[in-house]
């Protein structure tokens, strides 16, 4: 990015409190965002080549929404559980292969996405969230929903491309959860919970790819209780 647009985006950003440097080819965090820090509520960094993010990220206090989709991330700083007005975290697309529980300080966080990364355990600070509603984990290494899924507050959960090989039933309770996305993982039909097709309000289950026919999947004890909510759902979009 040449110095004269920069500055533009830096002159923008201080008025509209937005800034977005995808495809800058920058390979560390521009010093300069330092000035911007209590301004910026949106900061988009997506597809540069970060291998880090500093530990003043934890100055940007008003940020809502920070995107680091495609760069070369292993990790997150813990600094980032000081921002706790963020709404939306992305960092798809990194190498990412484990999330801090203590990123549960994000209080207000309603929407992560984490996908393509290498993480091989769900993270459990999710379900301590109260505002949150989607869950993005698709194309990592999860093997394992815990226990803990039943108090999560998510409405989406993406687990697309896992190697997942065991679901805790007590995902039947988690109180908002809509749609699971359990495609081309490692399922079993055991391991599918009857409870989740009996009990829970998961309207929309999608389980192609995995070690079963999907015939014998609707052959279950309980696929019809889990129809019976899949319908009910169609009908109220028309």
């Amino acid at each position: 990015m040449g110095n004269s647009s920069a500055k533009h985006h830096y002159e923008t950003a201080k008025k509209t409190g937005t800034l977005n440097l995808c495809d800058c080819s920058l390979t560390e965090f521009p010093t300069k965002l330092k000035e911007l820090s209590p301004i910026l509520r949106q900061l988009n960094l997506s597809n540069n080549k970060f291998h880090a993010l500093p530990s003043h990220i934890g100055n940007f206090s008003n940020l809502k929404s920070l995107k680091v989709d495609n760069n070369r991330l292993v990790s997150l700083p813990d600094e980032i559980t000081k921002l706790i007005k963020l709404e939306n975290l992305s960092a798809m697309s990194n190498r990412i292969n484990s999330v801090s529980n203590n990123l549960s300080a994000l209080i207000n966080l309603k929407e992560i996405h984490l996908s393509d990364n290498q993480i091989s355990e769900f993270p459990k600070f999710l379900c301590e969230l109260k505002h949150l509603t989607l869950v993005e984990l698709s194309r990592n290494k999860i093997t394992e929903i815990p226990s803990c899924i039943g108090k999560i507050n998510a409405s989406e959960i993406n687990l697309n491309d896992n190697q997942i090989s065991v679901v805790s039933p007590e995902i039947a309770k988690a109180p908002k959860l809509k749609m699971l996305k359990l495609e081309n993982n490692c399922l079993s039909l055991s391991a599918v919970p009857k409870s989740l097709l009996k009990d829970s309000k998961v309207s929309s289950l999608l389980v192609v790819g995995n070690h079963f026919d999907i015939k014998d999947f609707e052959h279950l004890d309980g696929y019809e209780n889990y129809m019976q909510r899949y319908t009910e759902t169609k009908k109220k979009m028309f």
